[in-house]
């Protein structure tokens, strides 16, 4: 950016990363906060986003053998205390209903009738292993009903004190999978192939680049036997969390009494899995993408692939850009991409064409055109693409113009993910000097630290309380990266010197 040229978010990222993403979320107008503590509202142009999201994993969830189903809000609390580790791990975060009524209290107003109080409290969905479970135990008697491979869309409730839209609300909206199988080698088959869905859909259509891996015991869900996650670096070089994926061996089935009859005619606890992904892939999206502009949005979620608006002084030429305009928008919503017709979006509406064409770059649609007289005459359209400066133009003619845009959108995609894999290998360093780690968080902004451990909680700890810095997972190499092998080789812890078979990834999230 130029010296003089101003961004239209301030403050910038180099200045203040935590409000350049709040204004970006505004400026996009994609949510904004609630009357209710925490909570927030989710506005069409980002529920236009969830909804795409929701629509492409969905479609990999069904590709993958799962059917979708819905089950209840509240939870007994008794079904939470079956499982002593997954209710420890929850009571802090729930939000717990007592009564039932209201009436109209001695000096007005609403009350707690104290007469309607629940014979058990029930728990606002938190997250669903134990109701799942309690229904599960119905539906599996044999090994015929096995696997049982279910999904649910659903909004859950963790009582964050500190929240931040779409990263961490007291609500949000998300799906879980939850699966029984007759033998732990298909519940662990299971939970690496929804791990391998995340990826998928976070490199394939988020453009955003992931490494995947199992968490240590004390990142795990509570309850599992093992946790895997999909971990993402932002641009203030900080991880985000966004996908886990859990083995939950046959500690839940126990707490429920998911049994089944086997061939042999004996009875034998299911082992589950659950996995789940929620709205803060939008809020990761954000972060990985977007500039001092706006947000930028890859393509393949984008709620509008193309905006056009008319261009003209008072009502000449009006009716005949509006015809042009018109035409030309069916023509490109005939494209198809991705499996999915453009999305085209014509603005009509009576302002400045500066102020259309500023708010299209902070809602970030790929595509932008102005079409004015010359345009009409000409024969011709003119394209701002989103990935590049405001103020970079290309004409095409109209006949070649529906081609050009569908290569440009998906050249926009593909560009998307290799920025933010170059930016996240330019700020991923192997580090075996523990003394080191101090420079490269506190003075060089941080990153992936690639870090041996010696697998104990108590350096585990030391990490958090010397750097605040957690291991993220015990990576997979990811192919084609120049550091990839380095996470396997063995060495010496970087804190205590003790052999490690291995390295960690190890950085500040959030």
């Amino acid at each position: 950016m130029a010296k003089n040229e101003k961004s239209a978010i301030s403050p910038t990222r180099a200045q203040d990363y935590a409000e350049w993403y709040q204004e970006v979320v505004r400026a996009a107008d994609l949510a904004e906060t609630s009357p209710v503590r925490g909570c927030m509202v989710i506005k069409p142009w980002g529920y236009a986003l969830w909804e795409n999201i929701q629509r492409e994993m969905d479609r990999m969830f069904k590709a993958t053998g799962h059917k979708n189903a819905y089950f209840p809000l509240f939870i007994p609390k008794s079904f939470l205390e079956k499982e002593a580790e997954h209710v420890a791990g929850f009571a802090k975060e729930c939000a717990v209903v007592t009564h039932h009524r209201l009436v109209e209290g001695p000096e007005g107003g609403l009350v707690v009738d104290p007469e309607a109080k629940l014979e058990e409290p029930l728990i606002v969905r938190p997250t669903s292993e134990t109701i799942i479970g309690a229904v599960f135990a119905k539906w599996v008697q044999s090994y015929r009903d096995l696997p049982l491979l279910i999904n649910q869309w659903a909004n859950v409730v963790r009582w964050e004190l500190r929240t931040r839209l779409f990263l961490r609300t007291a609500e949000f909206l998300w799906q879980e999978g939850h699966t029984a199988h007759a033998t732990e080698a298909e519940a662990r088959h299971e939970t690496k192939q929804m791990l391998d869905v995340y990826a998928t859909f976070a490199q394939d259509y988020m453009a955003m680049p992931v490494l995947k891996g199992p968490k240590t015991a004390s990142e795990r869900f509570p309850g599992a036997v093992d946790t895997f996650a999909i971990e993402a670096m932002m641009q203030d070089k900080k991880a985000l969390q966004a996908g886990t994926s859990h083995f939950l061996g046959q500690n839940f089935s126990r707490a429920s009494e998911i049994k089944f009859q086997t061939k042999e005619e004996t009875y034998e606890y299911a082992w589950t899995t659950s996995w789940g992904s929620s709205t803060r892939l939008i809020g990761g999206l954000v972060m990985t993408h977007s500039d001092d502009d706006g947000l930028v949005v890859p393509p393949r979620l984008a709620p509008s692939h193309v905006a056009i608006w008319p261009v003209f002084r008072g009502d000449e030429g009006r009716e005949k850009i509006v015809e042009y305009i018109q035409a030309f928008a069916n023509e490109l919503r005939d494209v198809a991409l991705w499996g999915r017709a453009l999305e085209v979006e014509v603005d009509m509406r009576d302002i400045r064409g500066g102020d259309k064409q500023w708010e299209w770059v902070k809602k970030g649609v790929p595509v932008r055109i102005e079409i004015g007289p010359r345009d009409v005459d000409g024969g011709v359209v003119t394209v701002a693409r989103r990935d590049r400066s405001p103020r970079e133009k290309e004409t095409f003619t109209r006949a070649e113009a529906p081609a050009k845009i569908r290569a440009i959108l998906e050249e926009q995609q593909r560009g998307l993910f290799e920025r933010a894999s170059k930016f996240r290998d330019e700020n991923t360093r192997v580090i075996d000097d523990y003394r080191a780690l101090g420079s490269f968080f506190d003075k060089e902004g941080g990153g992936f630290a690639l870090v041996h451990w010696d697998g104990t909680p108590e350096t585990e700890v030391k990490f958090k309380e010397d750097y605040k810095a957690t291991i993220r997972c015990l990576a997979e190499p990811p192919p084609g990266v120049a550091w990839a092998d380095r996470l396997l080789e063995s060495g010496k812890c970087v804190v205590s010197g003790q052999p490690s078979a291995r390295r960690v990834v190890l950085a500040r999230s959030y």
